[in-house]
């Protein structure tokens, strides 16, 4: 008979509930499964008829349903005021709310599950599914029902705390929408090598795997990114001719800072979606 592994989930007594299973939900439950979650424990809401990952049970309503242990709401920001309404009901004494909603903060959260035990938000990102993520948190409550949350989102990667709620709204352009700049920067990278007369079949696995590479060496090493930098980079040599390119008047820096503003400012616009309506 074969060794049957058990996760660090496989003994989680609670149940849960998510109401809008897309892709960052989808993502979650994905790693929870894998990690011994029994599937049996979750159902997922999908108004639109879209399974949930894992053969959890999905259903298109929450009527008749009882209140989980934890409800995670997962529906786009902007459909806050009717969507929570509908979720409403699930959120009983004994429920611990957890938001992955960019924009909406906590206090409109409380005023829209107000029999609730507590409410948090979370903030995911899409490597959660393979346990690599990170997941900057808000309002996490102390004692069981926190203990609960933690113990699963520690099975996603990389969990920051965050006590200031306007720092919270800028991490989520930091991490939850950084992968995609750097998807984006790998795609800059091989065409930019393409240009200097590196074959695209070759600029693209290059490129990818010199950023892997690059990445598990930052996540693995105490030194600072400038320090890593600086060790590459041989005085008047080749690195150091490409990194005063992008040092430049600050230039790389600006960018970010632009970049990263302009998805903040989006979460804020969808914030106030979501309290108009």
């Amino acid at each position: 008979m074969p060794l049957t592994i058990k996760g660090p989930l496989s003994q989680f007594g609670e149940s849960i509930t998510i109401f809008g299973c897309g892709a960052m939900a989808g993502a979650m439950l994905s790693r929870w499964i894998d990690c011994g979650l029994p599937p049996a424990q979750v159902t997922a809401i999908s108004p639109s008829g879209r399974a949930a990952p894992g053969g959890v049970s999905t259903l298109t309503a929450a009527d008749g349903m009882s209140a989980p242990d934890i409800l995670l709401i997962g529906f786009k920001p902007q459909q806050f005021v009717r969507a929570a309404a509908a979720a409403e009901p699930l959120a009983g004494p004994n429920t611990l709310v957890v938001s992955i909603l960019a924009g909406v903060p906590l206090g409109d959260l409380v005023r829209a599950f107000p029999r609730a035990e507590a409410v948090a938000r979370v903030m995911p990102n899409m490597p959660v599914a393979t346990g690599r993520g990170v997941v900057a948190t808000h309002g996490v409550p102390e004692g069981g029902a926190g203990e609960r949350l933690q113990k699963l989102l520690d099975t996603l990667g990389h969990v920051q705390p965050i006590a200031d709620e306007n720092g919270f709204e800028a991490v989520t352009a930091l991490t939850g929408c950084g992968p995609a700049f750097l998807y984006r920067f790998a795609q800059a990278l091989t065409g930019a090598a393409t240009r200097l007369g590196i074959d695209p079949a070759d600029a693209d696995p290059l490129a990818r795997a010199m950023l892997a590479g690059a990445a598990a060496t930052l996540a693995e090493s105490d030194d600072s990114p400038l320090a890593l930098a600086e060790a590459v980079a041989s005085p008047g040599g080749m690195t150091q001719a490409g990194l005063d390119v992008l040092d430049n008047d600050g230039r790389l820096i600006a960018l970010m800072a632009e970049t990263l503003r302009a998805a903040r400012e989006r979460g804020r616009t969808l914030a106030q979606a979501a309290r108009d309506g």
